[in-house]
């Protein structure tokens, strides 16, 4: 069971990476398609990637989760269009915020504070945590501060409060993902929840970057042209979307949802370090020491301290 947990971890460490790296394609390609369009489009792509997995794993393993009754394939397609649901609201909210204008690493800090909700949410479902992952949480959101605000980026402006929607509805999708995880195929339900948020984005990407005529239409098909916006698009729909997204509802099966949600919060990390890394960015000792706390945290966090009751 330790062996399983400390397995889920280091995979939601991955999608963490994944989505850290992937958060300039995110900006990018939201501002080039517009919210609602790179949603759509990145969200079909990674439905799509997902059906060819689907039938490798069953053949590699023919006793998996796939579901052979009625009442198990009601199940499956409740529970994809649940996350898919809940997915959809998040991420558009996330984009819209992106693009009227919340800074990334602002919105990286107020997106991350699902972290801070998932656990208060979790109450109301008797999802109950230990005293060490409370703790941790705290450290956590003083980390997450230290490392994406900085002076410029303290005041408040209304494309915020999209982004502190989307903290909320991100915290509802790791709860929907904890409820139904355990109980149907996770790669099957990542493919149809991306299904479900591509054609529920596919309506206010009509009626609002489409134009909802035949000019719009052919204006918005000249977009699609620029290279800059499928390799965005490619990366967010293969890599952060298709692989990242099924591993969390793999990884999270079987895992305390807040402590969960913590080891997802280095999505902030690995976004700074990518920049070094890729971009050049240069690190502050404010912003190491943030890496640093928020690493600290979850490892805190997943210490056995007393009598931590795990749900």
């Amino acid at each position: 069971m330790k062996s399983r947990q400390i397995r889920n971890s280091l995979l939601l460490v991955l999608t963490a990476f994944i989505w850290g790296t992937a958060f300039v394609a995110q900006s990018k390609g939201g501002q080039a398609l517009g919210p609602f369009s790179f949603n759509c489009i990145r969200s079909l792509v990674g439905s799509v990637v997902l059906l060819p997995v689907i039938r490798l794993l069953d053949k590699i393993n023919p006793n998996n989760k796939k579901p052979k009754t009625a009442a198990e394939r009601r199940k499956l397609w409740i529970g994809g269009l649940c996350c898919g649901m809940a997915l959809f609201f998040a991420s558009s909210a996330q984009q819209l915020g992106l693009y009227y204008g919340t800074p990334a690493g602002k919105a990286g800090f107020l997106t991350a504070c699902y972290i801070l909700l998932v656990p208060i949410l979790g109450l109301f479902l008797k999802k109950k945590c230990g005293w060490n992952i409370w703790l941790g949480m705290v450290i956590t959101i003083v980390g997450l501060y230290l490392l994406c605000m900085t002076a410029s980026s303290l005041s408040f402006q209304n494309s915020d409060l999209f982004v502190l929607l989307c903290a909320f509805l991100f915290a509802i999708h790791i709860l929907v993902i904890d409820h139904f995880s355990p109980l149907v195929d996770g790669v099957r339900m990542s493919c149809i929840q991306f299904l479900v948020a591509g054609a529920f984005s596919a309506f206010p990407m009509f009626f609002s970057e489409m134009g909802h005529s035949a000019a719009g239409i052919a204006a918005w098909l000249s977009q699609l042209q620029s290279w800059d916006a499928w390799v965005a698009i490619l990366y967010a729909g293969v890599m952060s979307s298709g692989v990242a997204y099924t591993l969390q509802i793999i990884a999270q099966n079987g895992l305390n949802p807040t402590l969960a949600s913590m080891i997802m919060s280095l999505e902030s990390v690995f976004s700074v370090l990518a920049g070094w890394v890729i971009l050049g960015e240069v690190l502050t000792a404010r912003q190491l020491l943030g890496c640093l706390l928020i690493f600290i945290a979850i490892i805190f966090a997943q210490i056995p301290v007393g009598e931590k009751k795990e749900a």
